[in-house]
């Protein structure tokens, strides 16, 4: 247990306080927002209730946090050298300022159903508070690396979700369900969904467990023998084959039941294993600037305290704090956002600026004249829209969650929102879910969230200088200040996320039934 009785004076008190309630407050709003990177495909698809899936979720999400040490180091002196810094009160200015400007970026975010990176947010944050304070402590080239890893991520997830997305679209069309179907393709599609998960979210992902890091390796050996990259090849495809035998094998026993069930089993895991993935990588966003404050505080000295191992159980507690939040109203918002912005209906609950629609219908100009690849707007039985298929929810989840292992097996905090909202939009566009419906709407939407990606860039680097300046110079007073108008700020834009999400809901309700609209006109 840390020992504090080496605190000196009273702003370092202060700091020690609200380092420990901005680390909660900060994990709670780090779940709020990414809840929809977890269980938005699931969830689309309707393959299970929110509250049971944010529970599996939950659980995933605690386990992999207790994997995610290497990342928290990248996170908590990797952007910036904490032990260039003249004094220790500047250090923990730095980390104090990085939590009260997240806490109220992400709570804007999410109240108004945006997804937003808290990697990216973290990031720049911590760029903009060490620019302030010693502009010559930042590790330019560290942060490059991360920025620049967040950038590859995109887009590997984009085009690796587009075509595979593709390929099984054309294989099994729109019969996820169908037994003659799945006797042909079930095996190899499924058995790769599974063998990818297995792969990255193990080998790749736990490389530091005792079992894994002997295959590890074993593969390591093999591959110098043979000089040559195949050891982690052969590995795939026995997991592919295995996987394929297995499912084929099933479907033959159990026929229409297993049938019926393979994808959206498929989907379930492939949400647990990004629960897991995102414990291990984006609890660096929101444990390490409290716990590196902590342990400054406990050790009295910068270079002491960067070299202190995170407890596990301090990473369990956080890995709870982002269930937490994972179950609040605002994590519903940005669920139902993302899930509409890919969705293959026609009507959707969604705002875009003016601009970003124009936009969008003017690139929609260009989509030809191909019919929509994905199924025609389907309704439960309780009338609820199937905004995906579970073919789709498995490619979603698994791409997301593979590139995700593999950025944490290399100590890359990289965006879980970004590589989800990049496969739930190439998948989309795999789908042509463009051709129909309120199709400018969603390409507005999908264009405005990328933009306010950059806009939250921006607004934590410089939002993140300013705090820093003001608590380092002013102390107690400026950390008094910065937290005033955090709160304030928050209730402002609580007001105008409600007020959207209103006219959002009448807005939706009129394209989706204009004969009630046009009658009640009448009558007035």
């Amino acid at each position: 247990m840390p020992d504090f009785s080496s605190i000196d004076g009273s702003f370092q008190v202060v700091c020690l306080v609200v380092a420990v309630t901005m680390l909660l407050w900060d994990t709670v709003e780090v779940g709020r927002n990414d809840a929809a990177n977890l269980v938005n495909a699931v969830l689309g698809a309707r393959v299970m209730q929110r509250r049971r899936a944010i529970v599996l979720t939950g659980l995933a999400v605690v386990c992999g946090a207790v994997f995610s040490s290497e990342v928290i180091d990248t996170a908590r002196k990797g952007i910036f050298d904490p032990t260039g810094l003249q004094t220790l009160n500047a250090a923990l200015a730095i980390y104090i300022s990085v939590y009260i400007v997240d806490t109220v970026l992400l709570y804007g975010y999410s109240a108004f159903g945006m997804p937003v990176s808290t990697t990216a947010c973290l990031v720049f944050e911590l760029l903009g508070a060490a620019i302030a304070v010693d502009v010559s402590t930042v590790n330019w080239s560290k942060a490059g690396t991360v920025v620049f890893a967040i950038v590859c991520s995109i887009v590997l997830s984009g085009i690796a979700a587009f075509l595979i997305q593709r390929a099984v679209r054309g294989a099994i069309r729109d019969r996820t369900d169908h037994l003659a179907t799945l006797l042909l393709h079930g095996g190899w599609v499924g058995g790769g969904f599974a063998a990818g998960l297995s792969y990255f979210l193990m080998l790749k992902g736990m490389k530091h467990v005792g079992w894994v890091k002997q295959i590890n390796t074993w593969l390591d050996q093999f591959n110098e023998q043979v000089e040559a990259d195949v050891g982690n090849l052969i590995i795939v495809f026995l997991l592919w084959g295995g996987f394929a035998i297995a499912i084929h094998s099933l479907l033959v026993v159990f026929r229409r039941r297993a049938a019926k069930l393979l994808f959206p089993v498929l989907a379930v895991l492939g949400m647990l294993a990004m629960g897991f993935a995102f414990g291990q990588n984006d609890l660096a966003n929101c444990a390490s600037p409290g716990l590196a404050a902590i342990t400054l505080l406990d050790k009295q000295d910068v270079a002491i305290a960067t070299k202190v191992p995170i407890a596990w159980w301090m990473l369990l507690i956080c890995g709870g704090l982002l269930f937490t939040g994972m179950t609040t109203k605002n994590a519903e918002r940005v669920t139902k956002a993302a899930i509409a912005t890919g969705s293959q209906g026609d009507h959707v609950a969604l705002w875009a600026p003016r601009w970003c629609v124009v936009l969008a219908g003017k690139l929609l100009r260009f989509r030809g004249t191909a019919p929509a690849l994905a199924p025609r707007e389907r309704f439960t039985p309780a009338g609820k829209t199937l905004h995906f298929d579970t073919l789709r929810a498995c490619v979603i989840m698994s791409v997301a969650a593979s590139v995700i292992a593999t950025a944490s097996s290399i100590g890359l905090p990289v965006s879980t929102t970004y590589v989800t909202f990049a496969a739930v939009v190439t998948t989309g566009l795999a789908d042509r879910i463009f051709q129909r419906g309120d199709a400018e709407l969603k390409l507005g939407r999908a264009i405005w969230v990328i933009t306010s990606w950059f806009l939250s860039a921006v607004i934590a680097a410089v939002s993140a200088g300013l705090v820093a300046t003001a608590i380092h110079q002013l102390e107690i007073v400026g950390i008094a200040a910065c937290l005033g108008t955090n709160f304030t700020v928050r209730r402002f834009l609580k007001r105008r996320a409600d007020a959207q999400t209103r006219r959002v809901e009448e807005a939706t309700d009129e394209r989706r039934h204009p004969e009630r609209f046009a009658l009640e006109d009448e009558e007035a």
